[in-house]
């Protein structure tokens, strides 16, 4: 299927902001452009019931949480959200957006997770962070009227990395009972060897294979932790007894075809998978509400997959 217009005038217009190659600048300059870059898309945000600011004590020191609300009576599902960027740019402010219109479209209360980011904290700083922060909101959501037995994990592109990996660690080591997991076009697998996706959109899709291959620079410690399922979810040999998954996916996406083979692995375990393809569509796709309506489309069949088991 052919790009979306609406995407590709997206792509058009970042092409033609001709900003430098992420790679190329000092570390603080990518972050300072690529955070004012997606902030001038403004995305809306939706009213929800009310917005909470906490910080607990994570494995490295003070972790913040942002935890939105949703109106009307509880107790709320909980949904667990790892935001995206590489493991390297993004916090709690950018994904108010998202955060918000899951909250509002689903219900849950949810709860985004500011974990630590690479390179100043490598591999597996923000596994730790993640898997700590989804026990800590499993065991103190009531105080925001969270229903621990109606627990989440979400995440999109390397905070959906995050989200399947905690979900794995849940499994193996135990912690609380996850209903889902949803997998917003996730990192699974090191770029090593390259499929076919990889090739054929490894530039002028927004996100590029030169990009992918600076973000695993940035995260691991060296190659051999690319070898470590928790950050190549798609090499654990035993995948079985994972929650339930939802698995969205862009077309033209370099990411599309491990996002792919993660899901016809989750299933092959015996896991419940929903693959859902969205083949006009770019990697981010769902960070560009209001202006894509496939994004819209996507927040939809979240809320529709998560309310069939809460």
């Amino acid at each position: 299927m052919e790009l979306d217009p609406k995407a590709k005038a997206l792509l058009t217009a970042i092409a033609a902001a001709g900003l430098p190659d992420i790679g190329g600048i000092p570390l603080g300059l990518a972050r300072e452009q690529v955070e004012k870059g997606y902030a001038r898309m403004k995305i809306p945000v939706k009213k929800v019931g009310s917005v909470l600011n906490i910080d607990i004590p994570g494995p490295g020191g003070k972790l913040p949480l942002r935890i939105y609300i949703p109106e009307g009576k509880g107790p709320y599902p909980v949904m667990v959200f790892f935001h995206g960027g590489g493991w390297v740019f993004f916090g709690l402010d950018a994904y108010d957006p998202i955060s918000t219109h899951l909250c509002s479209a689903t219900g849950c209360m949810v709860v985004s997770v500011d974990y630590r980011l690479s390179p100043e904290y490598k591999f597996p700083a923000a596994v730790n962070d993640c898997f700590f922060a989804t026990g800590w909101i499993s065991e103190n959501c009531r105080s925001w009227n969270g229903n621990p037995d109606c627990l989440f994990l979400a995440g999109d592109s390397a905070g959906g990395n995050l989200a399947t990996v905690t979900a794995m660690r849940i499994c193996q080591e135990g912690g609380p009972i996850v209903r889902g997991q949803v997998l917003i076009y996730p990192v699974t697998d090191y770029l090593k060897p390259e499929k076919s996706s990889y090739l054929e959109f490894a530039e002028g899709y927004g996100l590029s294979r030169n990009d992918m291959k600076w973000f695993w620079d940035k995260y691991l410690d060296g190659e051999k932790d690319s070898l470590d399922p928790k950050a190549a979810p798609l090499l654990t040999s035993d995948l079985s007894g994972l929650p339930p998954a939802l698995m969205i996916v862009s077309g033209h996406d370099l990411l599309r075809d491990e996002g792919i083979a993660y899901a016809k692995r989750l299933e092959e375990a015996g896991v419940a998978v929903r693959l859902s393809v969205y083949e006009d569509m770019i990697h981010g796709f769902m960070s560009y509400l209001g202006i894509l309506k496939q994004a819209k489309k996507a927040l939809e069949e979240i809320s529709v997959w998560v309310k069939q088991y809460c």
